[in-house]
């Protein structure tokens, strides 16, 4: 991981735009900053992995909070991050979403990347120490995940500007995380671990896309190639829908390892009310909801599948 950090620090991509900015934000606007709406994108994953470490008799709270360090400190780094990249660039100059600190003028762009990468070093501090009491070599994977952060609109070529923002959600906050969460604790990741990691990291994936379906006029406006540019608003939707579809799929699968499993059908009813604002055409400032939503649903099926596998 301090490889990572060395990365964010010696790397130089782009200078600030010259600001106005006053550095009037309160801690409400920080709070805004940090977007909590996607803070379920952290926890999940983690009561998952912990969840799949309890089916296989090795869970482990100290790490399971070591854990959940890492991953809220880097999904706060990365929307800290976001902020800073994309206002810079002049993306965020005609937004509809919340309140972006750089965009808005109200703090000036070095202290918003001077938060983004304090994360990054908590986040960088905390996975390393979980590796060492785990296994040495989950650092470079730790710093693999610091530099794929900042490199989503960061960096001259940022790869969510070129559509794969929902690959890496999936990939880092679903795949990596369940399982990594997993393995820390009980040194090794199972098939129950995989079908967590699968659910979480769709309905993690779909919170992004969702977020970037709201942006699609200003998006390409501004040339940011997400996603939900290159497939249109009504891939778009179909795809957000397919994404919670698979959560329900690994639900059943999971029910495998238990019947117990199927307590996670509890979530449906919220993606269900998540789903009905996308499928029903709703754009712009009525989408916000659904990003909140989305994850409340998220963390309602991380929470009844950790439950679940204690159970079995």
């Amino acid at each position: 991981m301090a490889a990572g950090l060395t990365v964010l620090t010696t790397v130089s991509t782009m200078a600030d735009r010259p600001s106005t900015a006053t550095d009037t934000a309160t801690a409400s606007d920080w709070l805004t900053g940090a977007r909590p709406h996607t803070w379920a994108n952290a926890v999940a994953p983690v009561l998952a992995g912990t969840g799949a470490a309890a089916w296989d008799d090795g869970a482990s709270w100290w790490k399971a909070v070591l854990a959940g360090i890492v991953a809220m400190a880097l999904i706060i780094g990365v929307n800290y991050a976001n902020d800073y990249s994309d206002g810079i660039r002049g993306t965020d100059d005609d937004r509809t979403g919340p309140l972006r600190l750089t965009g808005s003028g109200l703090v000036p762009p070095t202290r918003v990347k001077k938060a983004a990468s304090l994360c990054f070093a908590v986040a960088g501090v905390a996975g390393v120490i979980l590796s060492l009491v785990s296994s040495w070599w989950l650092i470079l994977i730790g710093a693999l995940c610091i530099v794929s952060a900042w490199f989503y609109t960061g960096g001259k070529n940022p790869y969510g500007y070129r559509g794969l923002g929902e690959v890496s959600v999936f990939v880092f906050f679903g795949l990596v995380a369940v399982l990594g969460t997993e393995f820390t604790q009980s040194g090794k990741v199972s098939w129950v671990g995989l079908a967590l990691a699968v659910g979480i990291g769709s309905l993690s994936a779909s919170v992004n896309l969702t977020n970037n379906l709201r942006d699609i006029p200003t998006d390409s406006a501004a040339g940011k190639t997400t996603l939900a540019v290159l497939l249109g608003d009504r891939g778009t939707r179909k795809l957000y829908v397919g994404l919670l579809v698979v959560s329900v799929v690994m639900t059943l699968v999971l029910a495998g390892a238990g019947v117990a499993a199927l307590i996670g059908l509890i979530a449906v009813p919220l993606l269900i009310v998540a789903a009905l604002p996308v499928v029903q055409g709703a754009t712009g400032r009525d989408l916000i909801p659904v990003l909140g939503l989305t994850g409340r649903a998220m963390l309602v099926w991380s929470v009844a599948m950790f439950v679940a596998m204690l159970l079995v």
